[in-house]
């Protein structure tokens, strides 16, 4: 049986966004040490991915293929030797939108491209065929919920098979009718290597637990973190990317409207 507190280290640590395309851009903003920056990079651009196949990516891909390439290599270890969680909110809700419109409006054009992107586990595929990672990798999603529900899962696995996990959370925008349904705007990518030792001097450690629904009603974002959030599910791992970049703190993540990760980062 799992104690009912544990911890695990951060080995490796990535985000982007397009305000904050880069943890050494985003840390000193979500520290508060400087404001956000004014311009906005489209998208990323993957170095893991040949010219072609970067072009073609759609942006849920390339987020979570960018910050998972730099978490590992922030980590200092073989990005083909780890298993991942991957998690996502709604996977790609832009090739969601243009097949649901393809197939109304000529199905026998729909592209073998756009479909294969369109599995929930497409981030997942491209990176272990890139990466040349053989390690297992899980997929979650959970709505709003879905950081949390990945954080939860690796730190897990983490505690039960005392090896490094790469997390990786990402979501792009919604278009179309889907805009007007789904509350998911920018794109945001976040991903950590968690390791059950210390692997480098300073390295940050978070403790975790699961808390009932006091800690779940307190865990909003704070005010100053909306700026950067662009109303994108993966901004609620905002708080413990601040943390992180303030040096410590508390933190906690809603897993549901009833349940948070409580997280105390040294």
């Amino acid at each position: 049986m799992m104690p009912a507190e544990t911890g695990a280290y951060v080995a490796g640590i990535a985000f982007w966004s397009p305000r904050l395309p880069g943890w050494e851009i985003a840390a000193p903003v979500l520290a508060g040490r400087m404001p956000a920056p004014g311009a906005a990079v489209r998208r990323p651009t993957p170095a893991l991915l040949p010219p072609t196949e970067r072009r073609r990516a759609p942006d849920s891909v390339a987020v979570a293929l960018e910050v998972a390439a730099r978490a590992c290599a922030a980590a200092e270890l073989d990005a083909g030797q780890l298993a991942s969680v991957f998690a996502t909110a709604h996977g790609d809700l832009g090739i969601t939108d243009y097949l649901c419109r393809t197939l109304v409006e000529s199905p026998l054009q729909t592209s073998p491209t756009r479909f294969h992107n369109s599995v929930h586990n497409a981030a997942a595929g491209y990176w272990s065929i890139a990466g040349a990672c053989h390690a297992p990798y899980t997929t979650v999603s959970v709505a709003e919920y879905s950081f949390g529900a990945g954080l939860l899962e690796a730190l897990t696995q983490v505690a039960t098979g005392r090896e490094p996990v790469l997390l990786v959370a990402y979501d792009a925008p919604a278009c179309g009718p889907l805009a007007q349904l789904v509350s998911c705007r920018g794109i945001i990518g976040a991903a950590l290597v968690l390791a059950p030792a210390r692997s480098a001097p300073g390295a940050a450690h978070i403790r975790w637990s699961i808390a009932g629904p006091e800690a779940a009603a307190a865990s909003e974002a704070a005010p100053a973190l909306a700026a950067v959030a662009d109303d994108n599910p993966m901004a609620a791992a905002l708080p413990l990317y601040a943390a992180l970049a303030a040096g410590g703190g508390a933190v906690a993540l809603p897993l549901s409207p009833t349940l948070a990760l409580r997280l105390e980062v040294r």
